[in-house]
């Protein structure tokens, strides 16, 4: 699995997606992690991260 960036003082992290298109996105995530192919265990890997810094759906 990839290993997450260090988040140092020269890390910039900038908003790319809206809360709905995350949302989306994670759910997109979920749908491949899912399955039973080569990529789900990244995917799963990626919506892990993806939850940890979104807030939940309401």
């Amino acid at each position: 699995m990839p290993q997450p960036l260090p988040a140092g003082p020269a890390a910039t992290r900038l908003a790319l997606f809206s809360l709905d298109e995350a949302h989306d996105l994670l759910r997109l995530l979920r749908l491949i992690a899912a399955e039973d192919d080569e990529l789900a265990a990244e995917a799963g890997w990626f919506a892990t991260l993806l939850t940890d810094r979104v807030p939940p759906e309401n």
